[in-house]
């Protein structure tokens, strides 16, 4: 098939559900293509993590080493996290003369677009879904519910286009008002094959920093900005975390802070007294080593999708009690931390540090398990392109009876 993502906003250095999925894709034998916004107009937010510099130069390199080839569109604007193309975009995937369009985001404005003008498309669409409640913060987002749960869910129902959940959440149904037996969970998830426990990789990391074999390896990658709680663990780690044992704690710390926030992060690591090793952004690639070396993994806020990656090398979690994560540690992998209690947060942390042999043992091997039953991502891409297999020959025989 000839594949044709269209997203909002893509990084070829990052590890995004689209840049796995497309590599994937090219792999099972597709032609793919990833239809995005050029990066001059969208938010530095979204941007600074791994920055804009050199972007042609990047996307020719994630091409050369996957296949998929990423066509840029020029923006009209951006509002509310959501990307305002040109109307071009649509030439534009039209000329690639797509199999199957799979539009990322069925609430963002181009989903909604490609929604109503669905009849006229010499192709069939599919759709997913990334809402959850947290998310959802916007003063208008009352008015936008109404708007989609009688507009548009009524068009996407009526027309049968397949839509996908990646989170295992009811957003859908009750904001939207569309039903979930409609619906298919096909959740994130990471390659297992690439993030997997290496104990000489562990050893060999250890010893090129002077951390010891014994000592208690916590990490942190990610944005430090506040959606992600950078200046929350700042203050937790400022105080040097102590164990009953003696055992030392060495906090790992991989990401670029940026702005007046950042600023203030970084000065408050510059104070901690806990042992920190302190590393810029790594792309994708380059992740799977800090993981390996390390023990714990935590997340201060929100998740990312390393949440994944740090299981699959067999790293227990440290999480924010929330909705999403109340499910995601019930499976004896990881533990929640009381929401911007860094009291809580500093107690749970030391916990695993002074955990037995064998019960962190125990939560090491759930955590891969955890990853490998419901997140390894190569069979769930599978699942998305058996999905768009069917969307296409369902919409070749939907064409045929039409010319009867």
């Amino acid at each position: 098939m000839r594949i044709v993502h269209i997203e909002d906003f893509i990084h070829p250095d990052t590890g995004y559900q689209v840049n796995l999925l497309s590599r994937l894709q090219v792999q099972q034998g597709h032609e793919v293509f990833v239809v995005t916004a050029e990066l001059d107009k969208v938010p530095t937010v979204l941007t600074q993590f791994f920055g804009r510099d050199n972007i042609e130069a990047r996307d020719r390199r994630f091409q050369e080493a996957t296949g998929v080839e990423i066509i840029r569109v020029p923006l009209l604007g951006w509002y509310s996290g959501r990307a305002i193309f040109y109307p071009r975009i649509f030439k534009i995937v039209d000329s690639l003369q797509p199999d199957v369009a799979f539009v990322h985001g069925e609430d963002v404005l181009t989903g909604i677009l490609y929604i109503l003008r669905s009849s006229k498309l010499n192709y069939p669409l599919v759709l997913d879904d990334h809402s959850v409640e947290m998310g959802s913060v916007h003063k208008l987002n009352g008015l936008f519910r109404l708007f989609f749960r009688t507009i548009i869910t009524p068009q996407i129902l009526r027309k049968n286009i397949p839509l996908i959940r990646v989170v295992d959440s009811d957003y859908v149904e009750k904001h939207y008002g569309f039903p979930l037996e409609r619906t298919t969970l096909l959740s994130f998830g990471t390659d297992t094959s690439y993030f997997r426990p290496d104990p000489d990789r562990k050893t060999e990391f250890r010893r090129k920093y002077a951390i010891g074999l014994n000592d208690f390896v916590v990490i942190y990658a990610g944005k430090l900005d506040k959606h992600k709680g950078g200046q929350f663990f700042a203050d937790a780690i400022r105080e040097k975390l102590v164990t009953a044992s003696g055992r030392k704690i060495v906090v790992v710390v991989v990401g670029t802070t940026t702005g007046e926030y950042g600023k203030k992060v970084e000065e408050t690591f510059a104070r901690s007294e806990t042992r920190m090793l302190r590393f810029p952004t790594q792309t994708y690639s380059d992740l799977a080593p800090f993981y390996q070396a390390a023990d714990l993994s935590i997340f201060p806020k929100q998740c990312s999708l390393s949440f994944f990656e740090v299981q699959s090398c067999g790293l227990p979690v440290l999480v924010e009690q929330n909705e999403i994560n109340d499910l995601r540690v019930q499976f004896g992998n990881g533990e929640r931390f009381a929401p911007e209690d860094i009291g809580d947060f500093r107690s749970k942390l030391v916990q695993f540090a002074e955990m037995s042999e064998e019960k962190f043992k125990v939560l090491r091997v759930n955590a891969r398990r955890y990853v490998q039953d419901n997140y390894d991502f190569v069979p769930i891409a599978r699942k998305f392109t058996d999905l768009m297999a069917n969307e296409v020959e369902r919409f070749k025989q939907k064409r045929r009876q039409g010319r009867r």
